[in-house]
């Protein structure tokens, strides 16, 4: 008992053990009020310039959205000059369909040459067929894929192409009528690639970024984006109450020739009476099979065909300010050049400085004269010729077109004479 009452005084008499050194615990972080307190000072400043900012960029956006709106455009003034005033001025009118707009897509070049086919069945055959030119835009933008991949991205991929396009396009996979194919999901049946060539874009991109150079799977790749926003083009279809596949209907409906369509330019870089290349973006194929003539044949050629029953594709500039929408009418007033003064040294002189460019594709299926000079009524699908009193209608001076004019596509009948031989 003794020895029990012992130890019990010894373990309470012992001190206790000492806490373990540096034994981790939590506590509340550091506070460093004076940092802190520079913080909010930097923050302040930083909001306080970025108001100033924002005030001051909708200060110089409202600014620049009053200028917009006050600026006036440089423009002839038409109401001096003698010119056609609606398309019933035109002693000679060729047969065409109605225009068409191209809405939201760069696709000027399809429209053009379509409506120039439509015009040469008429001619030809008597025969009114709308065509599709969403058919020829969709085939066209495989076949640029197909050569971006051949080429492992240095080739263009974009909307815009030559009317030289149609004619691959039909050589390989025929035509359809509109009816078979209208290339638009939209409800309201308006075109707008904007959305479709993003994407194509941006799956080329990634492409090219993984050397994923196969262009099977490529190809098939576009196709899928193409049909999601066009619709996927027909193997077959039904017209007049029989069914055809596009190339049967080219044959045996339009009976077109696509060897019968020749390309033209006239440029002084290259000797005339030879096939050359028509080095612009949209020549995306690099066709150098556009024969190249002088300016007063290019021209004769121009307005002989269109008197004699032909109508003629042109490919050219449509920037300039006396290309003028809202009344209708292209020309080129004596403050820019005087109409004696175009010839081939003008117009190539404007082609190698950049003020003439291959902006746009439009169709020529009337003649007249006015006052001793020539005009041609010009068919087109671009928005600018919905601006005035004529919805899809130009009137195009002569000395417009022999100046501003890059290239052409007509008959080859018309090119008796300048066509080298073999």
């Amino acid at each position: 008992m003794k020895r029990l009452l012992f130890a019990l005084l010894l373990v309470v008499a012992l001190p206790a053990a000492a806490a373990e050194p540096y034994a981790p615990v939590y506590r509340a972080p550091n506070e460093f009020p004076v940092l802190d307190a520079i913080e909010a000072r930097r923050d302040a400043l930083a909001a306080a310039v970025d108001s100033l900012q924002a005030l001051t960029d909708a200060r110089h956006a409202e600014a620049a959205e009053a200028a917009d709106a006050a600026a006036l455009d440089l423009r002839p003034d038409w109401s001096r000059v003698p010119r056609p005033k609606s398309p019933d001025d035109f002693k000679v009118r060729l047969d065409h369909l109605p225009p068409v707009p191209q809405y939201y897509t760069g696709t000027c070049w399809a429209y053009s040459s379509t409506s120039l086919m439509e015009s040469e069945v008429m001619r030809l055959s008597g025969r009114r067929i709308k065509l599709s030119e969403m058919w020829t835009a969709y085939w066209e933008y495989v076949e640029k894929v197909r050569r971006w991949v051949r080429e492992y991205g240095h080739s263009v991929v974009d909307e815009g192409s030559q009317s030289e396009g149609l004619i691959e396009v039909y050589r390989l996979y025929g035509a359809v009528p509109a009816e078979a194919y209208s290339g638009v999901l939209f409800a309201d049946g308006r075109h707008d690639h904007d959305a479709m060539l993003a994407e194509i874009l941006a799956y080329l991109d990634y492409v090219k970024s993984r050397d994923l150079w196969d262009e099977e799977s490529v190809v098939r790749a576009v196709r899928e984006i193409l049909d999601r926003h066009m619709g996927r083009p027909p193997e077959t279809f039904v017209f007049d109450g029989r069914e055809y596949a596009p190339r049967s209907f080219l044959s045996d409906i339009l009976r077109l020739d696509m060897d019968d369509y020749v390309s033209c330019v006239s440029r002084l870089d290259t000797p005339f009476g030879t096939w050359v290349l028509n080095d612009v973006v949209d020549n995306w194929r690099r066709s150098d099979r556009y024969l190249n003539i002088p300016l007063d044949d290019f021209y004769r050629v121009i307005r002989e065909a269109v008197k004699d029953g032909y109508s003629v594709d042109l490919g050219g500039d449509n920037s300039e300010p006396y290309v003028d929408g809202k009344y209708d009418v292209a020309d080129v007033p004596p403050w820019d050049i005087p109409h004696d003064a175009i010839d081939q040294g003008s117009r190539e002189f404007r082609i190698v400085e950049g003020t003439t460019t291959d902006d746009h594709g439009i169709h020529a299926v009337g003649y007249t004269k006015v006052k001793g000079r020539d005009w041609f009524l010009i068919k087109d699908s671009n928005r600018s010729s919905r601006l005035g009193q004529f919805e899809g209608y130009y009137f195009f001076s002569g000395d417009f077109i022999k100046l501003k004019m890059l290239a052409i596509m007509v008959h080859k009948d018309r090119l008796e004479g300048l066509l080298p031989e073999g």
